[in-house]
């Protein structure tokens, strides 16, 4: 395949990875995005495979990781449940993040990666290496971190270090320094030493990052770290000279980069904020009147009258979160959905933007469910029909429904939106129990008095509802 056909076949790719991202865009044309950007990656591997490039010799060894990465996606397509969804993602941006750091340090122990450079070229290219190599670093480390936070493995509260920003400081000033130093070293073995120990100060940094960050900031660092892992794999196109991972690399890199921006906008926190950390492991000062703590009794309630409730309501909105996710109820939820609007109710769904542990996973878990597009609301189009609602019905969310962002100003999460499903004439708050949400924030919903608690697990309380409904 010629040098021109393979440029044309890259930016065919490119349209289709633009059209990928439009269709995203919206649940009801996610399934062409997705059919786009798998095509454009067909044509951009094909392209690559056949290109002048590659050597001959080079093609099997290409088949056999094709096949080994092909098998390892397809098996984890195939196994990793929704719930798991969230530390999948971080854990697929920490190899693209371990592939701009080999992919560097080839690059610089590979004399042809730069023979026939003129010395203004060459220097260009080391610091396309170095870059590149610091980008991949902190993707990696922070991937790994924020893999372990949202599987429970590492603790969700942020750990703050004393004088961290010192440290972020002190560390940004060394990486400035050796990379002086890799750019003026006469030799492989001179720049190596630099490389290294930049390398290393990246990790750490990755790693003292993401763990200073917790609470209810997950979804952002998630976006985040998916923009991050896209300037890595633009820096691994300037290092191998690929327009097309450039291109693709800014696009992942640009869009990651908006959506930390929308979820950040949706949680009223500033990005630099977020990476400064802290979020649930900080309080405000109290206010002049004192903060306000929850106060009165929950009032519980049976799934018989909670089917009772949605019996007698005309108008029904629900609010899933994280806990359905969890309990597989999905499924359980389009049953009753269907039954409700089978007798007559207007039912809708309500959706944070942070819901679950990373953007759009409500959205997801609803149509792996087959619930109608046209039902499932964001937040701004819902909020102000609660107080015309006869039920809210909350599946498993916490930090998203509490009105402590509005009414208490000493809260941590104060500012933030939320949906306000107390302004709902009864709300029901499905929980397996009375514990904090993810932020680490109590909630004085549970306590008002239009508002029943129904404990237990999702999708067995569901399935008796449901049941009631049907008898």
């Amino acid at each position: 395949m010629s040098n021109s056909l393979v440029a044309v076949s890259y930016i065919a790719a490119i349209i289709l990875f633009i059209l990928s991202l439009g269709g995203l865009s919206n649940p009801e044309s996610s399934r062409r995005g997705n059919l786009y950007g798998m095509i454009g990656m067909a044509i951009a591997v094909l392209a690559t495979l056949f290109g002048p490039r590659v050597t001959a010799g080079g093609v099997p060894w290409i088949v056999v990781a094709l096949v080994i990465g092909g098998s390892a996606g397809l098996y984890l397509a195939r196994t990793v449940k929704m719930t798991q969804m969230p530390e999948l993602v971080a854990f697929m941006h920490s190899l693209v993040g371990l592939v701009a750091v080999l992919v560097g340090f080839a690059s610089f122990i590979d004399p042809s990666a730069s023979a026939g450079m003129s010395p203004a070229e060459v220097k260009v290219h080391e610091i396309e290496i170095y870059i590149g190599v610091l980008i991949g670093a902190v993707t990696l480390s922070g991937s790994v971190i924020a893999f372990g936070k949202l599987s429970a493995r590492i603790t969700g509260k942020p750990v703050l270090l004393p004088g961290r920003h010192w440290l972020n400081l002190a560390g940004l000033l060394v990486v400035i320094w050796f990379g002086y130093a890799f750019l003026h070293a006469h030799s492989i073995d001179q720049g190596m030493m630099p490389l290294v120990v930049m390398t290393a100060i990246a990790l750490l940094f990755g790693v003292h990052m993401v763990m200073a960050i917790g609470g209810a900031d997950m979804p952002v660092v998630v976006s985040m770290l998916n923009s991050y892992s896209g300037w890595a794999a633009a820096a691994t196109g300037f290092m191998l000279s690929n327009d097309l991972l450039i291109v693709t690399g800014a696009l992942v890199g640009s869009s990651g980069a908006i959506l930390s921006y929308i979820m950040c906008r949706a949680m009223n926190r500033k990005f630099l904020a977020v990476i400064a950390g802290g979020f649930g492991g900080e309080t405000k000062a109290p206010s002049a009147g004192g903060a306000a703590q929850p106060a009165g009794e929950v009032t519980p309630i049976s799934a018989q009258e909670t089917a009772e409730l949605l019996r007698e309501a005309k108008s029904v909105v629900i609010v899933p979160g994280y806990g359905m996710a969890v309990a597989q109820a999905q499924h359980t939820v389009y049953e009753i959905t269907r039954k409700l609007r089978e007798m007559g109710k207007t039912v809708r769904f309500a959706i944070h933007p942070v819901a679950g542990r990373m953007p759009g996973h409500m959205n997801v878990l609803l149509a792996e469910a087959k619930v109608p597009y046209d039902i499932v609301l964001e937040m701004d189009e819902i909020n102000e029909d609660f107080p015309d609602t006869d039920v809210a019905m909350v599946i498993g969310a916490n930090d998203i429904v509490n009105p402590s962002a509005q009414e208490d100003p000493s809260s941590p999460i104060a500012g933030m939106p939320v949906l306000e499903v107390w302004k709902a004439k009864n709300s029901i708050v499905m929980k397996r129990s009375m514990a904090s949400g993810y932020a680490g924030v109590d909630n004085p919903l549970f306590y008002k008095e239009n508002n029943r608690m129904l404990f237990g697990d999702a999708k067995k309380m569901l399935e008796e509802v449901l049941g009631a409904l049907k008898a």
